[in-house]
């Protein structure tokens, strides 16, 4: 028997492709629920299609063998355009900027935008893994507006102090960093330890440690 509140969410994420490089965001998020057994819905762009190919030499089809459900990004009556259908938010992982100016907007023409778009109007989590450099001013108001409504933007920004030696940890990191924003621990990820004790440290109150 469930024995959740009424409220609770289910253990059920939405995760979005879109066309912007680093398909491996996706997948490998794909592959972390699947590791803890969380329902995965998965919704991919027809660019994200052609960038899964030519980065990962992988299909839809071989995604949607991993996931619980597979939604054609057309499929606009799909369970993902209903807010009554009810899930812990979304990750789009990687989220170009066409995909992030459509949900800032409001004006959706896929799936996979309306599928963001009913995330923030039922007030769920949605976070955007970014992935567009240089920015402009354009970019960055649309950042601005998607944060105003309720988005997190989080571009895969390495993180250093973990010492990672292959591009492989680099990535399993930055996924399960967003993937925290669900409350999701995948315990793949080193923590930050905290400075104090370590040789070099300097304590404001005591100095600096030997």
């Amino acid at each position: 028997m469930d024995d959740r509140p009424l409220h609770a969410a289910p253990r059920r994420l939405i995760i979005g492709i879109s066309g912007a490089s680093g398909a491996v965001y996706g997948v490998r998020a794909i592959d972390m629920l699947q590791a803890l057994d969380i329902e995965s819905h998965l919704v991919i762009s027809k660019s994200a299609a052609l960038t899964l190919q030519h980065e990962m030499g992988l299909r839809p089809a071989d995604l949607a063998a991993r996931v619980a459900v597979f939604h054609h990004i057309h499929d606009i009556g799909a369970t993902l355009s209903s807010g009554s259908f009810r899930t812990m938010g979304m990750l789009i992982a990687p989220c170009s900027i066409r995909t992030l100016s459509e949900i800032a907007t409001g004006i959706t023409s896929t799936l996979l935008t309306r599928a963001a778009d009913v995330t923030l109007k039922e007030r769920r989590r949605l976070v955007l893994m970014l992935r567009e450099t240089p920015l402009h001013l354009g970019h960055i108001r649309s950042m601005a507006a998607v944060t105003e409504a309720g988005a997190i933007v989080m571009p895969p920004v390495p993180a250093w102090y973990a010492r990672p030696a292959t591009l492989d940890e680099l990535v399993t990191h930055s996924v399960a960093r967003a993937l925290d924003l669900f409350g999701i621990d995948t315990d793949q990820i080193a923590r930050w330890p905290g400075l104090r004790g370590q040789p070099g440290h300097f304590d404001t109150h005591h100095g600096e440690t030997p």
